[in-house]
């Protein structure tokens, strides 16, 4: 692995970030060590005057010191260029990868994350990187550098006099390296307390209707200043341990000085050295323990943005869901064939699924919960992909195909509607982005959005808050179910879609969902039977496996799972209090 992919390994970068990183790198070595010429100048101005010879060598240091300033401007200014400018592009280069990277990551993935978490890593984990990339890792790679570079010529002119000088450098960064697993847990710690912080918070702001409704709120913020006084106190804790080492090191880093002035001091009674080498290496001392000491602090910081990088890597290194992107379906039949799937928990939920869900027909998944209806209409449209089996649209294998492209032949009505802080109108044109006006107001009424839509004070304009907050939820349920008439794709999901609307609207929207899935492949998983009574075929899922396939009234007389449910259906209808 090279220099290049290791840094994007190990940082979050792209190809050019890590190309960037390398240049500062070595534009930040270059700045500090023209930032050493002015020692080298006071070093020959001193031996001049020494030597009584600085007659007729004014006009030297004087365009010496001009040249000196210019050099330092001139790599000052390339150095920030090199550093904070392409460190601040990188950064939203990075943050647009992260979020194409999880555009195409599979749904499972999601599973292990929640909402919180991944805000963090796209927004609060990339800002920390980019203070590392922008000021810790390259100051300290250019320190380091600079400084062996600058040894080197030590132990040319006087070894004795380098060690005395250099041998705290390596000292005082084992120090901070030693403490380097401590860093590390103590970081991982608080990302774990910080993340059961943030969770609380959004929890909290979720929940707040429940909390009110329960009188709970006193009891759950306790529960949160708990959690939120567990972060700060550990913060503290963190940045002391921290401190400690870092300032540890500084200690010793200081004796360097004193070494430096006893052995010197010695050498030059002992006439082994002259007073212009000593004065030069006191000189270099002061010159390179002040960045130094700032390097330490960077050694420490990069240690602790470890726990962000394997956060951010494990986003981009996760695997996609690859395919490609020509469809060869011959028709729109969606067929299991022995599939099985199970969480990353380990939870089994489909052992041996096999079924055919034929164009032109409804199919209907139905079973007790936790049966696997949702997972297989997950699977069906590749939000996961199968673990054992086969899933295949019209003999094409869908775990061939790319996700994107897959997707443009499903329309989708979930249960949970998922709405946007903007109009009615751009809420529906989801489904087909380059609809029109007209076709939007079209799929809306099939719909029945327009009872609710003409009443708002901008008619089809009007913004619907947060997710939808200024509607019902049979009003949000109908605005996603616009979305599908819209798209007209030729394979329907519906996963409870009418469960959110009352007895007339549910009635009604059937009626406009039959003229959508006419000559189309429909898969309905649904809870109430009259949903499902005009259904071609129903495919009972029990335990991860089929349990039952066949018509309603087959298994209406078969007397099982199918008839047992209605049964209890029609019981609980007539219930009264």
């Amino acid at each position: 692995m090279t220099l290049k992919e290791k840094l994007q390994h190990r940082y979050a970068l792209s190809e050019k970030g890590a190309q960037d990183m390398i240049r500062a790198f070595i534009f930040v070595t270059i700045s500090d060590i023209v930032l050493m010429l002015p020692v080298g100048m006071l070093y020959m101005l001193v031996k001049y005057y020494m030597a009584d010879d600085l007659n007729g060598r004014g006009g030297f240091f004087a365009i010496g010191c001009i040249a000196c300033l210019i050099l330092i401007a001139v790599t000052t200014y390339i150095q920030y260029n090199a550093t904070f400018l392409n460190t601040y592009i990188e950064s939203g280069v990075r943050r647009t990868t992260l979020a194409e990277k999880l555009r195409k990551i599979p749904l499972s993935f999601f599973g292990k994350k929640d909402l919180s978490d991944l805000t963090s890593a796209i927004m609060a984990d990339c800002a920390t990187m980019e203070t590392a990339s922008s000021h810790w890792i390259p100051e300290l790679i250019g320190a380091c550098i600079s400084t062996v570079l600058v040894a080197v010529s030590l132990f040319f002119l006087n070894w004795r006099m380098a060690i005395a000088a250099l041998w705290v450098l390596p000292v005082s960064f084992l120090i901070v390296l030693c403490s380097g697993r401590i860093q590390k847990n103590m970081a991982a710690k608080q990302m774990t307390l910080k993340m059961a912080c943030a969770d609380g918070i959004q929890e909290c702001l979720e929940t707040v209707r429940d909390l009110r409704a329960n009188n709970s709120e006193d009891e759950y913020l306790k529960g949160l200043d708990d959690k939120i006084h567990a972060v700060e106190k550990h913060a503290i804790f963190s940045e002391l341990t921290t401190a400690v080492f870092v300032a540890g090191a500084q200690m010793i880093l200081k004796f360097g000085i004193a070494t430096t002035a006893l052995v010197g001091g010695m050498l030059l009674a002992k006439g082994d050295i002259d007073v212009l080498t000593f004065f030069m290496f006191l000189l270099l001392v002061s010159r390179l323990y002040d960045p130094m000491q700032i390097s330490l602090q960077n050694l420490a910081a990069i240690i602790a943005t470890d726990v962000q990088c394997e956060r951010l890597d494990e986003i981009l290194s996760h695997k996609v869901q690859k395919g490609k992107t020509e469809l060869t379906n011959k028709g729109y039949d969606i067929e299991f064939s022995h599939v099985g799937f199970a969480y990353d928990s380990g939870e089994t939920v489909l052992k041996d699924v096999s079924f055919t869900a034929k164009q032109g027909e409804v199919t209907a998944l139905i079973g007790p919960s936790g049966g696997g209806k949702t997972t297989v209409s997950r699977l069906a449209s590749r939000f996961w992909d199968a673990q054992k089996g086969r899933i295949t649209v019209g003999s094409m294998d869908i775990q061939n195909v790319d996700p994107e492209t897959l997707m443009s032949l499903y329309s989708i009505v979930f249960q949970d509607v998922t709405l946007f802080n903007n109009s009615i109108m751009e809420n529906i044109r989801i489904g087909r982005q380059d609809a029109t006006d007209e076709e939007v107001i079209a799929a809306a009424k099939l719909a029945h959005c327009d009872e609710f839509a003409e009443k708002m004070p901008n008619g089809w304009n009007t913004m619907i808050g947060e997710n939808g907050s200024e509607l019902s939820g049979g009003e949000r349920q109908r605005i996603s179910i616009a979305r599908a008439f819209l798209k007209d794709a030729p394979i329907i999901l519906l996963d409870e879609a009418t469960a959110s609307l009352d007895v007339d609207n549910e009635t009604v929207i059937q009626e406009s969902l039959s003229k959508l899935i006419r000559n189309k492949t429909v898969m309905i998983i649904a809870h109430r039977m009259r949903t499902v009574a005009e259904a071609d075929k129903i495919v009972v899922l029990k335990d991860g496996v089929v349990a039952e396939t066949g018509m309603p009234k087959e298994l209406e007389e078969k007397g099982g799972i199918y008839q047992h449910m209605a049964a209890v259906q029609m019981q609980a209808a007539g219930w009264q209090l």
